[in-house]
């Protein structure tokens, strides 16, 4: 039997995954926690094969939790709505088995803990792709740089329109095609994105 720490801050889908999990024949979710320290604790308690981790909990977050566990028998898995190749990086510093986004289809997770225990490292292709292949640089023109430069600034699609001496269409058609590049669905995680890869100037 897989014996299975869940640590997640969101009540609803800890318990969630808890039931999810515990359909699974050959599975047994031996401890829940809703933040870092607490998985920290269950895993020392309970010595699990597996411990499926969300990152952004309250106290310690899943990051910190798996690089102070991962001299233990015990493999984890982060679990997370977050594919940020900082974080990412992060996690295969810190020797964790898998890393899943939480979009994944559900049997993806016991097959993932099925694979992690017999010896595999399971990663999101998404993730892969954007840490080892392609081309890391800013795939943004310079025009396209600018006007996300100006949507930062807190200038809206008219503003912009106005400052660069293009019409509002033109600018909307920029923004579709910067969110497509940076691969994010809104200009704030556009913003975001930019900055975490230290592409602003």
């Amino acid at each position: 039997m897989i014996r299975i720490v869940i640590a997640e801050d969101q009540r609803m889908l800890l318990g969630a995954l808890g039931s999810l999990l515990d359909l699974e024949e050959d599975m047994i979710v031996v401890g829940k926690a809703s933040d870092g320290e607490k998985a920290i604790d269950l895993v020392r308690l309970h010595k699990p094969d597996i411990c499926i981790m969300d990152i952004e909990m309250p106290g310690k977050s899943g990051l910190e939790a798996a690089e102070e566990i991962r001299d233990l028998p015990c493999k984890v898995i982060i679990l997370t709505t977050f594919a940020r190749s900082g974080y990412f990086d992060r996690a295969i510093k810190a020797g964790v088995s898998g890393y899943l986004l939480k979009d994944s289809p559900s049997e993806e997770l016991a097959s993932t803990i099925r694979s992690v225990l017999a010896g595999r490292r399971v990663f999101a292709s998404e993730l892969v792709d954007d840490a080892y292949g392609g081309d890391k640089e800013n795939p943004l023109t310079d025009r396209e740089r600018e006007v996300l430069e100006l949507i930062a600034d807190g200038k809206n699609t008219k503003e912009i329109a106005t400052e660069l001496y293009l019409t509002t269409g033109t600018i909307r058609n920029y923004i579709s095609i910067i969110l497509d590049k940076l691969n994010v669905s809104n200009r704030v995680e556009a913003i975001k994105r930019f900055n975490e890869k230290g592409w602003f100037k």
